[in-house]
């Protein structure tokens, strides 16, 4: 089971954005190790892993997991847009003994209860008895999960462990904590407010260029923590995400190009002084 500050990682590319970047893996792990998070989130939205081929997701995926310490939890985004993709991906995280499964609702199509329970489902066994976690963000799926698909799950799999909910405000989370189930909040400003409420822990983007900050906020329930991922959020709001995280990279001495996977794009000279005013 996930525990903790889990750090949505981002995924090292070269060749303008073109190709995986593999020797920057294991200083970036090393830096998250350092930083003190408890695990990472492959490929997750932060990872760009909708924007990566399957084959290049299961690349990422063993890199992650053959550069980690030991204690450190690495779990496998799976979610992909359609169910043959999700269940090959989730079946090679069993396979390469990742710690965990998320699978966010497949973007575009806005699936009816019975398709996405059915994709769920296809999901959660291609990786048990792998804790599973749903992956719940209106904001990129384009629509919510139903908690009735999630209820039906939870009588079905055996393995389904909780969900990772990215939705804000904080009344928009509420409703997914659902007795029995872990839940890790995805918005950083929202994470005290989520652990006050029972939340397990939270999944960060800032925390794969701010591990520190996160691990701080999610430990400790450290306020001035509170104010930084408050504060990092909104001066980067309207940047880049993607970009913006790689270039903090950089700029603390990880080996991590600002390259990132077309349609994303690079930062302007503007936006990238911006950032770095954030270091």
């Amino acid at each position: 089971m996930l525990t903790g500050a889990i750090a949505a990682a981002a995924t090292p590319l070269t060749d303008g954005g073109a190709a995986l970047d593999e020797p920057a893996f294991a200083p970036l792990t090393a830096f998250l190790i350092e930083g003190g998070v408890d695990g990472i989130l492959a490929c997750g939205t932060t990872g760009e892993g909708i924007l990566l081929s399957v084959p290049e997701r299961k690349r990422v995926a063993e890199l992650f997991l053959s550069n980690r310490s030991e204690g450190l939890q690495v779990a496998v985004h799976a979610g992909a847009q359609t169910t043959a993709d999700t269940v090959a991906l989730a079946s090679h995280a069993l396979e390469i003994s990742a710690d965990a499964v998320a699978v966010i609702a497949p973007p575009y199509f806005p699936l009816d209860e019975d398709e996405l329970l059915a994709h769920f489902t296809a999901a959660a066994r291609a990786c048990a008895p792998l804790p599973f976690y749903v992956y719940e963000f209106i904001g990129r799926s384009g629509y919510a999960i139903p908690l009735g698909v999630i209820e039906r799950l939870a009588e079905t799999e055996p393995n389904l462990a909780g969900l990772k909910v990215s939705d804000t405000p904080w009344s928009a989370v509420e409703p997914y904590l659902l007795e029995g189930l872990d839940l890790f909040v995805g918005s950083e400003p929202l994470a005290l407010e989520g652990l006050e409420h029972g939340a397990t822990g939270a999944v960060s983007g800032l925390a794969t260029a701010w591990p520190e900050v996160v691990a701080a906020l999610v430990r400790d329930w450290d306020p001035m923590a509170h104010a930084r991922v408050t504060e990092l959020r909104e001066r980067l709001s309207g940047i880049p995400f993607h970009a913006a995280l790689k270039t903090v990279l950089g700029a603390r001495g990880v080996p991590v190009r600002p390259d990132v996977r077309r349609p994303l794009r690079d930062l302007s000279a503007e936006e990238r002084s911006a950032v770095l005013a954030l270091v």
